[in-house]
């Protein structure tokens, strides 16, 4: 009849009811699934970061967040931070204090391109002539060195410890290679020391002018010439030029990276 058709026009067709359903289901199940990977997520993140907190923690030489101790290992972040003491002088001696690192603080002194505003004295480290005055970011990257690079190589080529270091001097009011202009050195401001030879305690003498290219000496130099280039911010080598034939040349120049191992 003609009510039945009307009611059948106006009935909705129920596998399209169905249809309807199944998918208004499906896209409630697949909102609760996002939710669920979405926290899930967060919460691996969280385990993550967790993690990673309580590890930097037991290796504070990997936190570029946590304060600077030379008594630790190098690690990831200690670059960075020696790089920070450069411009810095009261954090690097508070840093020398954190380490153990005994030295005298000496008054200022010079004027012009040679003011000398930083400066100390390193009172444990064997140093000679003694005592070698310099700033205080050249000192505490010479105790790192002598740390973490020079006493443990030692120890493995020689099986003997460094008892004395013969430097050639930290101070002297000039321009590089003593030219008459251009730029300052570091030395005129005691940022540098240059290093002529490590003595063991069996009585060797490592000299940089006659070890650089004789076994084992060689291999002894180059190690700590390269582990050196991790701690300051210039090391100049004999293989640089013949100015530096007898000596390592380490500085604590203010750049905004770490260090720069010139050779030809």
């Amino acid at each position: 009849s003609a009510a039945s058709d009307v009611y059948k026009r106006q009935s909705p067709d129920t596998s399209q009811v169905t249809r309807l359903s199944l998918r208004m289901i499906f896209s409630r199940r697949i909102g609760r699934f996002s939710l669920d990977r979405l926290a899930l997520a967060i919460i691996a993140i969280a385990a993550v970061v967790l993690t990673a907190r309580v590890w930097l923690h037991e290796n504070p030489q990997h936190d570029p967040w946590a304060p600077l101790n030379l008594n630790d290992p190098p690690g990831w972040a200690t670059q960075g931070k020696l790089v920070a003491l450069r411009a810095d002088p009261e954090k690097c001696r508070a840093v020398m204090d954190r380490s153990g690192v005994a030295f005298t603080l000496l008054d200022e002194t010079g004027e012009g391109a040679c003011r000398r505003p930083d400066r100390l004295v390193l009172e444990d480290e064997p140093l000679s002539p003694s005592p070698a005055i310099a700033t205080c970011p050249v000192a505490a990257g010479f105790a790192l060195w002598m740390r973490r690079s020079v006493q443990p190589t030692a120890e493995a080529i020689y099986g003997s410890p460094v008892v004395r270091i013969d430097h050639l001097g930290t101070y002297n009011c000039r321009r590089i290679n003593g030219a008459s202009t251009g730029q300052w050195s570091e030395h005129a401001t005691g940022n540098a020391i240059d290093i002529a030879a490590f003595v063991l305690g069996n009585g060797r003498r490592i000299s940089v002018l006659d070890g650089w290219e004789s076994a084992p000496d060689d291999a002894f130099l180059v190690s700590v010439r390269n582990s050196a280039c991790d701690i300051f911010a210039t090391v100049l080598s004999p293989d640089y030029n013949s100015l530096h034939a007898d000596h390592l040349h380490l500085d604590q120049a203010s750049r905004s990276f770490g260090g720069v191992c010139l050779s030809l």
